[in-house]
């Protein structure tokens, strides 16, 4: 694998180098030697983030996690990785039967242990009333919560507000 290695209000020390090639080279198992992983490491405060992208084929295999300290944060992402790869190892073989994919060819025919299923344990029903965005901001500051889902007013569609780092929001939209 080849790595791309960045950081962001933080100097990248050899040390930084060493072990994110030593914990996310556990991965090499998965992918052929061309797969490049591209890594942002960024200090913000007390928060020590890593980023790791690994694009494949038109798609990404991402994962991001924050900590107190990096070398927690680089150990957690490996794991989170190599779960995320495991878990969607069939998604991944059927959309990459055509060959020429950035996965090992062991990977893709391994027999894996099924994973604990997803389970919904609590539904939740409610009236959707027609709102703007930005009422459904207000309304989701009220709640205390991170994302409010509504009717927008103005598409008559179902949409999603969220509170993004920084104070500010985002909305999400239906595309068909």
């Amino acid at each position: 694998m080849k790595f791309i290695i960045s950081g962001k209000n933080i100097e990248v020390s050899d040390n930084l180098k060493v072990a994110i090639k030593d914990k996310l080279g556990k991965l090499e198992r998965y992918f052929t030697s061309d797969t490049e992983v591209i890594v942002t490491l960024s200090v913000e405060k007390e928060r020590q983030k890593i980023e790791v992208t690994i694009p494949v084929r038109g798609k990404i295999i991402r994962s991001e996690q924050v900590s107190n300290d990096m070398y927690v944060s680089i150990d957690l992402v490996e794991e989170v990785i190599e779960r995320q790869l495991r878990k969607y190892k069939e998604k991944i073989i059927d959309r990459h039967q055509g060959g020429g994919s950035n996965f090992r060819q062991e990977f893709i025919e391994k027999e894996t242990e099924p994973l604990d299923e997803v389970k919904i344990i609590r539904t939740k029903h409610f009236d959707m009333k027609p709102m703007y965005p930005e009422d459904a901001c207000v309304q989701m500051e009220l709640l205390g919560h991170s994302f409010y889902v509504f009717c927008n007013a103005e598409t008559e569609q179902v949409n999603v507000v969220y509170k993004r780092k920084g104070g500010t929001y985002g909305l999400i939209e239906p595309e068909f």
